[in-house]
């Protein structure tokens, strides 16, 4: 990693993105491992270290498998990689909807063993409660309404929401209940884009979108779909490198010199020293 690990620079905090409410758009992306946070740190206001790591990383079928000491794990390593970038981790499913007792006990534990500076939660009416009772304890709290993939089992897959009026009104709902608990931001996920719109509108905090609208405060897309690490991104993806091609023509290349034994040659080798 670079050595300017080692200067001294103020990293952005809860405060600083809700301030930027209608203003210069948010830029976040989501990191689950060091390398990778070190490199987006330069570009990204903040980091999510999302529980898609369960897919993305650990190759699980949806989110809900992902547990408490995965997400430290991953927070602890982008917390490790990057200086400047607000770093929020989310909280697994089966770790906040039940007491907020609980939801807090699981929080404190995030936010004191990697360092992170808020927590996500995907929002419902029955985790508004919750976002409360941890901000008013002094956990900076991100919200998430709209397709939210905990719940995916419940939905019957990855849906877009909002396009039905009964819908639209219930997410809008969500959206002003989650800002009124103290969410400092919300994530906006996979919704109609006059929605997403409407809810940038109405909210007094910036929205995160995802598969939303151009007019949300900011954006987020998973790292490893926008890099084209995968052989299928969802829609509302723009792929912005191939890098899944470019590595395998690179591991090719070195498959081939293995096999005829082209490497290592003599520039990675050892030889032994006279005398």
């Amino acid at each position: 990693m670079s050595s300017h690990r080692q200067e001294a620079v103020k990293r952005l905090a809860a405060p600083d993105i809700a301030a930027r409410k209608g203003k210069t758009p948010i830029v976040c992306l989501t990191a689950y491992t060091a390398p990778t946070a070190d490199i987006l740190d330069d570009h990204c206001d903040l980091l999510l270290v999302g529980d898609s790591v369960g897919m993305v990383v650990h190759g699980l079928p949806n989110t809900v498998g992902v547990t408490l000491e995965m997400m430290i794990l991953h927070g602890q390593a982008v917390m490790r990689g990057s200086r400047r970038a607000m770093v929020v981790v989310d909280m697994p499913f089966g770790s906040y909807e039940g007491s907020p007792e609980t939801a807090y006990d699981n929080a404190a534990r995030i936010m004191k063993e990697t360092g992170a500076q808020a927590v996500k939660v995907e929002a419902g009416p029955a985790v508004v409660e919750n976002i409360d009772y941890l901000v008013k304890r002094g956990i900076p709290v991100m919200g998430h309404v709209g397709l939210r993939p905990q719940s995916v089992l419940v939905d019957g897959g990855f849906k877009a929401k909002g396009r039905h009026n009964e819908e639209r009104q219930r997410i809008l709902d969500e959206a002003h209940a989650t800002a009124e608990a103290g969410a400092f931001a919300i994530v906006v996920e996979g919704v109609a884009e006059g929605l997403a719109r409407d809810i940038t509108a109405a909210v007094p905090v910036p929205t995160i979108g995802i598969g939303a609208s151009a007019g949300c405060d900011g954006q987020i897309l998973v790292t490893d779909d926008m890099l084209g690490l995968f052989d299928w991104t969802p829609k509302f993806v723009r792929r912005y490198a191939d890098l899944r091609n470019e590595i395998s023509q690179a591991v090719a290349r070195y498959a081939e010199d293995v096999r005829e034994r082209r490497f290592p040659g003599p520039a990675e080798i050892y030889f032994a020293k006279a005398g």
